[in-house]
């Protein structure tokens, strides 16, 4: 026996440096572990905010390009490339916000009334007012008329912007401001042309007892004055109604084609005369083409004119 005790000491000691070493592994792998999920952590809390907010940004363009009635969770989900889970969960958020609202009982997601809001106000520094205002010193300077900046409200037109011409005139609208009702006077004749039909209808129907009011024809003669000027482009009139004096106007698209606004000028009838109206409408409608372009949909004036007005100098 006592030549054996070297060997069972022996292995006794390996047995226990085997199992200090596998202690010690546990021990490193567990500090491993905890490394890992430390840096995981830092990595989803850094990663995270950067990705939802992506993915929030990703779903109100899919909401915008979507049907105005709304759109499904589903619908959004497959379009935005995750999961509805995923989807809901920044919806929620969005909804929290006021940037998204559900319709249909929540089975459907909508743009919110802040998200529109939000835009308008980020469209106020460049007004259709303050884009037209150096357009409409450059036509007057150009052509020496009086240049009128009109838009919509409703069944009328109103003067935004008005820059006198060196010859007298009287206008429908008189200053910035003044309002006819759409169908009167040039600028308001080519908005009115340029409506979708069944819109352009329910103004007829409206204005049809002001316009006779104010010496216009009859409806006949409206419709037969509004299909040339959706034919051509643009309205020149010299009708009498103001006598002596003549107009032009072109309307101003948004990106859907709809005229939003107009650029008219108002002139002695001696100055259009044939010779002079196709320069003049070529230059109206280069500018308000321009114009266009620029327009931000969710500018107050072309919803709210009188909001643009009360900032205008008088």
């Amino acid at each position: 026996m006592a030549h054996g005790e070297p060997g069972r000491h022996k292995s006794v000691n390996i047995k226990f440096r085997i199992r200090e070493f596998i202690l010690t592994l546990f021990s490193y792998m567990e500090f491993l572990s905890h490394v890992c999920f430390v840096i995981f952590t830092l990595m989803a809390q850094s990663s995270e905010p950067q990705s939802s907010l992506r993915r929030a940004l990703g779903l109100l363009r899919i909401l915008a390009a979507g049907e105005t009635a709304g759109m499904r969770l589903k619908d959004i989900a497959s379009a935005a490339g995750c999961g509805q889970p995923t989807a809901h969960r920044a919806l929620r958020d969005l909804i929290a916000e006021g940037f998204v609202s559900q319709v249909e009982g929540g089975k459907r997601y909508r743009l919110g009334l802040d998200f529109f809001v939000t835009a308008a106000r980020s469209g106020q520094a460049g007004g259709l007012r303050d884009l037209a205002r150096p357009v409409l010193l450059r036509l007057s300077a150009t052509l020496s008329d009086t240049v009128f900046l009109l838009v919509r409200n409703g069944y009328d037109a109103v003067c935004l912007d008005r820059i006198e011409g060196p010859f007298p005139i009287r206008s429908f609208t008189g200053d910035i401001g003044g309002k006819v009702p759409l169908g009167l006077g040039q600028g308001s004749l080519v908005m009115l042309a340029h409506l979708p039909e069944a819109e352009r209808d329910a103004v007829i129907r409206f204005n049809i007892p002001r316009l006779l009011d104010r010496g216009f024809l009859d409806e006949a003669a409206l419709r037969s004055a509004l299909d040339k000027a959706r034919q051509q482009g643009w309205v020149n009139l010299n009708t009498g109604l103001i006598p002596g004096m003549a107009g032009v106007a072109v309307p101003i698209l948004d990106a859907e084609g709809r005229a939003v606004a107009a650029l008219s000028i108002g002139t002695l009838a001696e100055r259009l005369r044939e010779e002079r109206l196709p320069n003049v409408v070529s230059i109206l409608r280069s500018e308000a083409e321009t114009l266009g372009a620029k327009l931000n949909p969710f500018d107050v004036a072309l919803r709210y004119p009188s909001r643009s007005l009360s900032a205008v100098p008088r």
